[in-house]
């Protein structure tokens, strides 16, 4: 089975209060990023997980390794389960974001890497001066970071199915978690996403974890629309 994630991006605590409340048991995990975190801080996470639901704390961590492996123990310490570092901070990084979540044992965070966002597209790659294209630069950094301890990644759902290709054998039996932003229902607006899949796509494809904000956030009805996209995952999971 794969899980529905909805993205809090709500800028304030009151917000997140009144999204948790009109989305009811429709949901059980949310994505905090980096704008509400910096907002209201540790005490957002404490706010979801307090609510009796799994958080995805999404703040894209890269820096120098030990300023990442006590990153890394801090937000340990709030009970999330699905923490992000970018791959591109090398694989001493990486390493250092996996061994500091392992010393939370049974209750420690996944660690995802982040290969190339979303919002980015080849000519974003070439302005950057990276020499591969976009299929073979999310590949190269996704066994960079499981090959280093990384629990799974976040690509888009256009790369998720090349990506089970070529990191399952990488990870050496252990199971990856593919977490995929960038999911919009048939018909939805795609807005800054430039590379998007259906949720049935994006589950039929191997992605584990589907991301989904405003499709859910926006509707006249989230908890209805939540469950709409759940049913379509589950369906698709049960083929």
């Amino acid at each position: 089975m794969a899980d529905l994630i909805v993205a809090l991006d709500v800028p304030t605590r009151q917000q997140v209060t009144e999204t948790l409340a009109r989305l009811g048991d429709a949901v059980d995990f949310y994505k905090i990023g980096l704008e509400l975190y910096s907002a209201e801080g540790p005490d957002v996470v404490r706010l979801v997980k307090d609510a009796g639901k799994r958080v995805f704390l999404d703040l894209k961590l890269h820096d120098i390794p030990r300023t990442v492996e006590r990153a890394v123990k801090a937000i340990g310490g709030l009970g999330v389960d699905l923490a992000t570092i970018h791959a591109s901070g090398g694989r001493a990084m990486i390493r250092a974001a996996a061994d500091a979540a392992a010393t939370f044992g049974a209750a420690a965070p996944k660690i995802l890497a982040v290969t190339c966002l979303t919002s980015l597209d080849q000519t974003d790659l070439d302005d950057l001066g990276i020499g591969r294209d976009m299929a073979a630069q999310v590949e190269a950094l996704g066994v960079l970071a499981v090959t280093n301890g990384a629990d799974g990644i976040v690509c888009s759902p256009r790369e998720v199915a090349a990506m089970n290709r070529a990191l399952v054998p990488a990870a050496l039996g252990r199971r990856i978690v593919f977490v995929t932003p960038g999911v919009r229902p048939a018909g939805a607006a795609v807005g800054d996403q430039k590379r998007v899949a259906t949720p049935a796509g994006a589950v039929r494809d191997g992605a584990t974890h589907l991301v989904v904000g405003r499709p859910i956030l926006e509707a006249p009805d989230p908890a209805a629309a939540a469950r709409a996209i759940r049913a379509e995952m589950d369906a698709v999971c049960a083929q």
